[in-house]
């Protein structure tokens, strides 16, 4: 018995050492401290620092700062970082690239200019000191973006210029710290800048250049290895970070650069997507707003007066420099106030870089204990203060966005309850068309996808039903690896296309995808009979869809409209479906048409303020459809916008080019509307 409880005193000797029993209480930590103080309206990320100094060296002792913790630590940040490069809106960067070069000016020099005078005549610092811990001012850790991408706000436009404006000021702020090293070392001269300037080349084409052909070919050879994607994804994001301290950067730098890297091979509503967020949100990301917590020494408070001034007024400086530049972006470019408070939420949070900017200058003799103590305090102000700023400020403008949508919804006669439906005919390719639906679903509609089976009426048609269901269940798996919702429907009728259409109208689709004929080579016999049957037998909108490859992979979408297709009752539709697959996949749009048409689909794109760069070209000489294949790249999703007999924009012409898709384009991926 003593022998036992002398193991058990052992065990919970403080600091815990037992790696089971450490682990064990920081998911405690982590599942217990949210749903406990909820009611207080406390939000989640201040509850995980308040932990972490409760726990940490510097409250409870319960647990030390060991290589463990630092880890995870690491790990936690290069996620947020990943993330939001990952989450970033591709077209709305490029679109506003010029705004966020601009936010990141003003976060950088705006702190810089308020903090140096502050540290070098106020607080009678020298100048590399006082220099150094001005530039820490301009940094800061997006500890709270979680909370915008919980929200479902992240690609507002002011989110995605404050989390371009981040990299850029950090990456300033880290040149910095290595010429003041220099500085102060002696060694700032032509070789420093030569080595820094060959290193961050090197990085940047490893990462811009050799990632994507990597990232491609793997997704390709590899699409069937769902749980390779993850871990190969993981490999990508801490080898971009080990690169990026190869090149003279922090990590941090080389997760957010692998997340645009990989931005465009990795679709927003995809499966991927949605494992990358749920480990990241469940797991690291709040592991290292613990570990922030056990960094806050509160004692320092106490230390003496000099410590109390040194941490008000680096305190205050940090939040004042912030505001500012957040309050002249919102002057520049006419945002409103929740924007505002967005801005300065996700950019007044200050961590890892501020503290490895610090540590650095504290180690090389150029700071005092005081700032170090007071940088310490500076960290935990601002986690509060961004935290509680970003929740308020998300909140509205998750209102605005919701109101703007639903007011472009109106307008724009979209389907807020959209139902689109799957017949499933060939099973070995159905994952493609399931990913291609849940990508063009529009995702204010709370309604499931539907995937129907039509099983013939005959002896065998209840065997034949049963066997339906139990392959469609197969693909509910699939979709809730996304988060979709899906129903299966298996039904018994005379033949396919009525079978498809009357579901059709039971559950009030308003779009019918279905997979390309299979037999190569008769497809002409294909469209002219059995397709031609099935699009006539339903009114719905209907996509014919064949991909030669994952759909990430794609660089371009060729779309073929004919002429009077803006006459045509679902226009809108397939227009907005492919906005909105440019959107997840990060693509701009090729549309070849006349110019009246040209001018009907500009305007409706104005209508719905999409960033998507669409690009034009003026074609009519349909008798001629294959001189099209002079500008299709091999990456090309091909969109043909056909027509059914008797409708505006219907010719004859129109009825043979499936047969020559299939024939001289076989390769392509693509596409036939039927609006």
């Amino acid at each position: 018995m003593n022998d036992f409880l002398e193991i058990l005193h052992h065990e919970f000797e403080l600091p815990l050492t037992n790696p089971v029993l450490v682990f064990s209480l920081i998911l405690l930590i982590i599942l217990v401290s949210p749903i406990v103080l909820r009611r207080l309206n406390i939000p989640g990320i201040i509850i995980l620092i308040v932990s972490g100094i409760v726990i940490g060296p510097y409250g409870t002792g319960i647990l030390e700062q060991n290589s463990a913790i630092d880890l995870f630590s690491t790990i936690g940040l290069l996620y947020i970082m990943f993330i939001a490069g990952l989450e970033l809106d591709m077209n709305q960067f490029k679109a506003n690239r010029n705004k966020s070069f601009l936010f990141g000016f003003f976060t950088f020099i705006i702190p810089l200019g308020i903090g140096f005078p502050v540290c070098f005549y106020l607080l009678n610092y020298d100048f590399n000191a006082s220099f150094l811990t001005a530039s820490m001012f301009a940094t800061h850790t997006l500890l709270t973006y979680p909370i915008v991408s919980k929200l479902k706000v992240s690609k507002n436009e002011a989110v995605a210029i404050t989390v371009g404006g981040t990299i850029l000021t950090d990456t300033a702020v880290l040149i910095v710290l290595a010429v003041i090293m220099g500085n102060h070392e002696g060694t700032l001269d032509a070789a420093f800048w030569q080595r820094l300037g060959i290193s961050l080349a090197i990085f940047s084409a490893i990462l811009f250049w050799v990632v994507p052909r990597i990232a491609k070919w793997f997704f390709t050879k590899m699409e069937n290895e769902k749980h390779s994607h993850y871990i190969f994804v993981l490999t990508v994001v801490f080898i971009a970070a080990f690169l990026a301290e190869l090149a003279g950067v922090e990590p941090i730098i080389g997760a957010f650069l692998a997340g645009l890297a990989l931005n465009r091979l990795i679709p927003h509503s995809s499966a991927l997507m949605n494992r990358i967020e749920f480990i990241g949100n469940a797991l690291f990301i709040p592991f290292f707003l613990i570990s922030v917590g056990m960094l806050v020494d509160i004692s320092v408070i106490f230390s003496g007066p000099t410590a109390l001034i040194v941490a008000g007024t680096l305190s205050a400086v940090a939040v004042l420099g912030k505001w500012l530049a957040s309050f002249f972006t919102q002057l520049t470019f006419k945002y409103s106030a929740a924007q505002r408070k967005v801005i300065f939420g996700l950019s007044s949070g200050h961590a890892a870089a501020t503290l490895a900017v610090i540590i650095v200058g504290y180690n090389a003799g150029i700071i005092d204990e005081n700032i170090l103590n007071g940088t310490i305090i500076l960290i935990l102000v601002t986690s509060i203060v961004a935290t509680l700023a970003t929740q308020r400020a998300a909140t509205k403008l998750k209102v605005e966005v919701e109101k703007n949508m639903t007011s472009e919804v109106q307008k724009t006669d979209s389907f807020k309850n959209e139902t689109i439906l799957l017949p499933l005919a060939n099973i070995l390719n159905f994952d493609k068309l399931l990913e291609f639906a849940i990508l063009i679903k529009d995702k204010t509609s709370p309604n499931p996808i539907s995937i129907l089976s039509v099983v013939p009426n005959n002896a065998e048609a209840e065997v034949n039903i049963a066997r339906a269901t139990g392959k469609l269940e197969d693909f509910v798996s699939q979709a809730s690896a996304a988060e979709a919702e899906v129903t299966i429907h298996a039904t018994i009728d005379q033949n396919v296309a009525q079978g498809i259409s009357r579901k059709a109208k039971e559950i009030i689709a308003d779009l019918v995808i279905f997979g390309w004929p299979s037999d190569k080579g008769l497809m002409d016999k294909l469209i002219g009979k059995k397709m031609e049957r099935i699009i006539a037998a339903n009114t719905k909108t209907s996509f014919i869809t064949h991909f030669g490859q994952p759909l990430a992979t794609h660089k371009r979408i060729f779309a073929v409209v004919p002429a009077l297709a803006e006459k045509e009752a679902g226009f809108l539709l397939w227009l907005k479906k492919i906005d909105l697959l440019s959107k997840e996949l990060s693509v701009p749009v090729l549309i070849n048409c006349n110019e009246t048409t040209k001018t009907a689909i500009s305007e409706e794109f104005k209508k719905l303020k999409t960033d998507t760069p669409v690009n034009y070209k003026i074609f009519s000489e349909w008798d001629d459809f294959l001189i099209l294949g002079r500008d299709m790249q091999e990456e090309d999703i091909v969109i043909l916008v056909s027509a059914r007999k008797g409708s505006p924009s219907y010719q004859n012409i129109l009825s043979s080019i499936p047969a020559k898709l299939e024939k001289y384009f076989y390769d392509k991926s693509r596409i036939i509307v039927y609006p």
